[in-house]
């Protein structure tokens, strides 16, 4: 019986806890499952900035923790963990809600991020766009 509100799979959380602890991925996407029940695992490992735009799928939400690394004005190198709700425009409606509904169970369960940013088109999440929310 489901309460509405996914849960989230373990390999969710772990994870995000490689890549807080060890840095040595800088990207974890998450996606629905198919019967929209459960938040799993769609993707760990490295992405470039641009790899992870092309990443996002134009009518389905994801959930995205990406290590951004980027330079402040004096120049000093700043590294920031930033979840990315992302939900185009074109998302089915019943997706885009249990979408929503599932954003504060997971955001709640991924202890350690420092920006959240809410997109709905590709301007969102530009590198640009990033690093002006982050600073």
């Amino acid at each position: 019986m489901s309460s509405g509100i996914p849960g989230v799979e373990d390999s969710c959380i772990s994870a995000f806890q490689e890549l807080k602890s060890k840095r040595e991925i800088n990207t974890v996407i998450y996606r629905l499952s198919d019967n929209l029940e459960t938040v799993i695992l769609d993707f760990k490992g490295n992405l470039t900035h641009d790899e992870l735009l092309e990443s996002l799928p134009a009518a389905e939400p994801r959930f995205v923790v990406y290590d951004l690394v980027f330079a402040t004005s004096d120049g000093s190198r700043r590294e920031m963990i930033v979840m990315i709700s992302w939900s185009p425009e074109t998302t089915e409606i019943k997706q885009r809600m249990v979408h929503s509904s599932s954003y504060d169970t997971l955001r709640n369960m991924l202890d350690g991020v420092q920006v959240y940013v809410q997109a709905t088109e590709l301007s969102d999440v530009e590198y640009d766009a990033l690093v002006s929310r982050a600073s």
